[in-house]
């Protein structure tokens, strides 16, 4: 199994440094070939309980801590993914948020600064669903949403996406420079499906909620949103913060997929349970003794 993780890896990971055409290298639909439909409601099973064991140790050990990071177009899956990934861990020990579009407060701070405040503690994993990288994707397929933002005029400049890649590149060599480990999905769909889940949206009343006109709006979009996307796997693709283009047509696959990522990721800690010096462990003894001679 872990050969076919390293594999899976292999086939999703963005090299940091090279130059990648999402849709010539990365297809929607993709497998892999490495799992079979019917065994993955099982597969993903086992991922769940090996990552409740990971995380138990990550908070027990708490050195390090994790940032999951899932960006997608709409309808690629991200909620039902963190769902039926994250099933299994501990809540206490685990944050997600979901980023909307930011509040009067938020836009008199500098961009980062609402995620800054969400970053989890050490021992913790923190799930954001949409994040920082909407500034460099929305924001640039929506110029009105940028003329929002209270930035100096000389700095809404041609120059602002790629100043923007370089400060979240610094920003995130900070945090794992300081023990944060991060994990970026881009959930990638096509258009075909997503036309199709949508369209279940539309005639399943208890899935009605799902859907709003601005989604269909967005859709007339979706080229600008994929050269957004893709000059940002291939700015922000680091050594230190990689980004998986994970195939999303298929949401079996899909789960399976991060699963996969976030375990060999968190294995790759070689996490363990602290281990106690001589004098706590005579502690425990007289404790064990004294709960034993109990009347």
């Amino acid at each position: 199994m872990a050969a076919k993780i390293d594999r899976l890896i292999d086939m999703l990971i963005v090299p940091a440094g090279k130059k990648i055409k999402l849709r010539k290298d990365y297809d929607p639909g993709d497998t892999g070939g490495l799992v079979q439909k019917k065994e993955a409601q099982k597969l993903l099973a086992e991922g769940v309980r090996l990552l409740a064991d990971c995380q138990n140790k990550l908070y027990a050990q708490s050195t390090y801590s994790m940032l999951i990071i899932f960006q997608a177009m709409d309808a690629a899956g991200k909620d039902s993914t963190i769902k039926h990934v994250m099933s299994g861990l501990n809540p206490q020990s685990t944050q997600v948020y979901s980023f909307k579009a930011p509040s009067a407060e938020e836009l008199d701070h500098t961009y980062l600064w609402r995620n800054f405040k969400a970053l989890p503690e050490r021992g913790n994993i923190g799930i954001f669903n949409r994040s920082y990288y909407e500034e460099v994707l929305v924001a640039r397929v929506h110029p009105e949403i940028l003329e929002r933002q209270q930035l100096p005029p000389e700095f809404k400049d041609k120059k602002i996406w790629q100043r923007r890649f370089r400060e979240i590149n610094n920003f995130e060599k900070y945090l794992v420079d300081n023990g944060m480990v991060i994990v970026k999905f881009f959930l990638n769909v096509s258009k075909n499906e997503q036309k199709k889940r949508f369209l279940e949206r539309i005639d399943l009343p208890e899935k009605n909620w799902k859907f709003s006109m601005a989604d269909a709006q967005e859709r007339r979009h979706w080229g600008e949103y994929q050269a957004a996307y893709e000059d940002m796997l291939n700015n922000t693709s680091t050594k230190h913060a990689p980004w998986y283009v994970v195939p999303a047509d298929h949401k079996w696959f899909t789960r399976i997929a991060v699963a996969g990522v976030i375990y060999q990721t968190l294995k790759g800690l070689k996490l363990a349970y602290p281990a106690v010096d001589e004098h706590h462990r005579q502690e425990l003894l007289k404790a064990r003794e004294a709960l034993e001679n109990e009347t």
